[in-house]
């Protein structure tokens, strides 16, 4: 395998340099990709190259606006073909996952709560908070060794004897990285009726994804995705769902755009995907996230997952060779996606990233990463110990040090974080003194909202 991967210079800002502890300037290594990841070339220039005929998108009869709007709807097309949609979908742009989610959350909603969502013990909060209002939630268990159980899955479809509208399940998690089976969570929630929705930010930009055509019992009902995870920054996200299932909404956001006509007696919906998409839509994030597509297809989504498989398999050989890392959840055959959370024994897990970025210019997460529930069922929390760290919000809260790549990361840079690692674990007592502060700011810092997301 070549360690300079030949997709580097697809990617804006890989030979940035970042100021040290020390004061020397090095370049920076992001391993901080399942947040945000950078964006590509392609997407920067096709901003620059569409700026001049930005305009009003559905607005206006002039020619920028007519070209945009057609841009606008083309986009639809584009994003619908990346993710295998059939004609019975309908693309809805939204400004990220987490909106997106929402969206659904209100458009399906059961005020009586006599409809049940499963959800899963894996799942960012993103894909559990939005169902807790209007229906009655309950979570598929994760087994011992931090993978979905499917047999807990099927008894809860079997026990709630057609209750569940919707299993709601992220194709990979932002915490372990494991890749979910979702065309047979799929098949067992049409089999008892159930729709099924699949959280896609930490996958699609990471493997190939298709939705199959709706006609098959394996097929995807609702996709959500970001752009700011596929190199396309501008806030855009999409909602991809069964037109059927759309038209029977009213939306969640209210206003000019959304409707046919209007009195003060009465308000006429427009179709999907319009009637949920109020106001001035973001053309920008748009054309990044379209872009973004085009770039991914060109390259082929397949050979990235290829290729970041490897880095991420040669990352957890390195990582397990180190003395007093613990690294959670790596099964063995397990489908993953590049990313892998550890903890460094008798350093808490934000000195742990300190020490990463002030050492070596290395971005890496700590903390909670918006998954609190998995992660706390990871660490074997009990609930005595989470309701102690509820009630004092000074005390340092356990959490997990999150490594995830990119298509831009290589060997050399992975090679850089092993060895400040090793250093690290041979000479805790040092840095733990080094970076005393860095425990008590965060301690001080705490209020159950800054380190834990």
């Amino acid at each position: 395998m070549k360690k300079y991967s030949q997709f580097r210079d697809m990617v804006v800002g890989v030979n940035t340099k970042v100021p040290l502890e020390s004061g020397e300037y090095v370049t920076a290594i992001n391993f901080d990709n399942a947040a945000t990841t950078p964006p590509f070339c392609s997407v920067m220039q096709a901003i620059m190259e569409y700026a001049p005929w930005y305009a009003s998108v559905h607005r206006g009869k002039g020619h920028k606006s007519v070209f945009s709007s057609e841009l606008y709807e083309e986009s639809r097309t584009t994003i619908k073909r990346f993710v295998g949609a059939d004609q019975t979908k309908e693309v809805i742009f939204t400004k990220n996952t987490t909106e997106s989610i929402n969206i659904l959350a209100y458009l399906l909603r059961d005020e009586s709560k006599k409809q049940v969502v499963l959800s899963t013990d894996m799942e960012h909060l993103a894909n559990d908070l939005p169902w807790r209002e209007h229906f009655t939630l309950d979570y598929i268990r994760i087994k011992e060794d931090g993978q979905l159980s499917l047999a807990d899955l099927k008894e809860k479809l079997i026990n709630y004897q057609g209750r569940v509208k919707l299993v709601t399940v992220t194709g990979a998690s932002n915490v372990t990285g494991y890749i979910n089976p979702v065309y047979k969570i799929a098949e067992l929630a049409h089999k008892y009726g159930a729709k099924i929705l699949v959280d896609g930010a930490q996958l699609v930009p990471h493997a190939p994804f298709d939705m199959k055509p709706s006609r098959t019992a394996e097929h995807i009902d609702y996709l959500v995705f970001s752009g700011h995870k596929m190199y396309a920054p501008f806030g855009a996200g999409v909602l991809v769902g069964p037109l059927e299932d759309l038209d029977k909404g009213s939306p969640i956001y209210k206003g000019g755009g959304a409707v046919g006509l209007v009195s003060h007696d009465f308000v006429e919906w427009d179709n999907p995907p319009n009637r949920y998409e109020a106001g001035t839509p973001n053309m920008m994030g748009v054309v990044a996230m379209t872009a973004a597509i085009q770039t991914i297809n060109s390259v082929n989504c397949a050979a990235i997952h290829e290729y970041e498989k490897k880095l991420i398999d040669y990352a957890i050989k390195g990582l397990r060779r180190i003395p007093g890392i613990q690294l959670y959840s790596c099964a063995e055959g397990s489908e993953r996606v590049s990313l892998i959370s550890f903890t460094v024994e008798g350093l808490y897990h934000s000195v742990v990233a300190a020490i990463l970025a002030q050492e070596a210019g290395i971005a890496a997460r700590s903390g909670l990463f918006c998954a609190h529930p998995y992660v706390e069922k990871l660490l074997k929390m009990t609930d005595k110990e989470l309701t102690y760290y509820h009630e004092n919000i000074d005390v340092l809260v356990p959490g997990l040090v999150r490594i995830s790549f990119g298509l831009y990361n290589t060997c050399e840079e992975i090679d850089v974080m092993l060895a400040l690692l090793t250093r690290v674990a041979r000479n805790k007592n040092y840095y733990k003194n080094k970076y005393k502060n860095e425990a008590r700011n965060a301690g001080a810092d705490q209020t159950h909202f800054l380190w834990f997301c």
